[in-house]
């Protein structure tokens, strides 16, 4: 009977773990790949949070055997007219043909022009954007996968990682007219058409993080509610509260306010887990530094700013190599402090 006891505790021990882990890895996915799914959105209208949930699901979040040979997040088989580079991998059958890619950037903007020149999935592009349901149940029925649980696994990530986040975000610094739409040619090219959305005013939700600590960038990070002071951090993860704000860019304490703050206990690195960054509205360079996990001085110096720049909405941020150039500036930088 000991025995069986022990091994039952074992046996739940490592579904534990196995589901930490599942948890860690989605959370870091996600960071990796929001902005180039919100910025695919804005060029073809296929929704932050779809885009983001298919990744997911399709790479067993970055995970997968085919990702990692290939940077093909979506499952997107060679079929005819491909003439990029292939790999081949089991699937419904042994040793299919599936596109590969030099870069993840690719196999984003691939699934985009796949979904929007594909007469099939027309009549997806005339939803809300934020009917992520209807464009899961809308997938499955123009035949994008097999699985028959495939719209509810993709409501499910939804929901369960607040994805829908994102496709806000995005929504929240169009103008009227400016999502793309399609008109279902199979040859139309990049989008161009105006938006048939007209929803309510976007409300931005408070941002969906572990209750325990997580990685970013490969460093060890909490998610605090407004009103915590960095010096009960400290005391809690045995940190001198100098070196607590050092590891977050601070050179003193500042107020937590809503919806809460990333706090960084371990230094962040020079490089980020990305090649770049989409400057979202109301976004500052610290908080930047704070989603990537990368140090302030590496971001100033990979981009050619200096401390208090505030740069336009919409611009890239190189997070790994210099750019060749400063971004655009905001007409009225953010003076805010950090």
């Amino acid at each position: 009977m000991q025995r069986i006891i022990v091994l039952s505790g074992l046996l739940m021990l490592a579904v534990l773990t196995a589901s930490s882990q599942r948890k860690e890895d989605i959370v870091n996915y996600i960071n990796a790949y929001k902005d180039i799914a919100i910025s695919e959105m804005k060029r073809t209208g296929v929704p932050a949070s779809i885009k983001l949930a298919q990744g997911i699901h399709e790479t067993s979040a970055g995970t997968s055997d085919l990702v990692q040979k290939s940077n093909n997040h979506f499952g997107i088989k060679c079929k005819t007219g491909w003439a990029g580079p292939k790999v081949y991998h089991d699937d419904d059958a042994a040793g299919e043909c599936f596109r590969s890619y030099e870069k993840a950037e690719d196999s984003y903007r691939d699934h985009s022009d796949f979904l929007k020149r594909g007469g099939r999935y027309a009549f997806l592009f005339q939803l809300d954007p934020t009917d992520y349901e209807g464009w899961a149940y809308g997938l499955k029925k123009a035949g994008y996968a097999t699985n028959i649980k495939y719209s509810q696994i993709l409501i499910r990530l939804i929901k369960e990682n607040n994805l829908e986040q994102y496709t806000l975000m995005g929504l929240s610094t169009l103008n009227p007219g400016e999502l793309a739409t399609t008109d279902g040619s199979k040859d139309q090219e990049e989008a161009s058409n105006e938006s048939t959305y007209s929803g309510p005013a976007i409300t931005m939700p408070a941002p969906d993080y572990p209750s325990v600590d997580f990685l970013i960038n490969k460093t060890k990070v909490i998610f605090v509610k407004p009103g915590t002071s960095w010096l009960s951090i400290a005391q809690t993860y045995d940190l001198q509260l100098k070196r607590l704000l050092d590891f977050n860019d601070l050179e003193s304490e500042v107020e937590i306010g809503k919806p809460g703050q990333l706090v960084f206990l371990q230094r962040k690195r020079k490089e980020g887990a990305k090649e770049f960054h989409i400057v979202q509205a109301r976004e500052r360079l610290y908080d930047i530094c704070q989603e990537e996990g990368i140090r302030m001085e590496s971001l100033l110096s990979y981009n050619q700013l200096d401390q208090g720049m505030q740069p336009a909405v919409g611009e890239k941020l190189y997070l790994q190599t210099a750019a060749d150039k400063r971004p655009e500036l905001a007409a009225t930088p953010d003076r805010r402090s950090n």
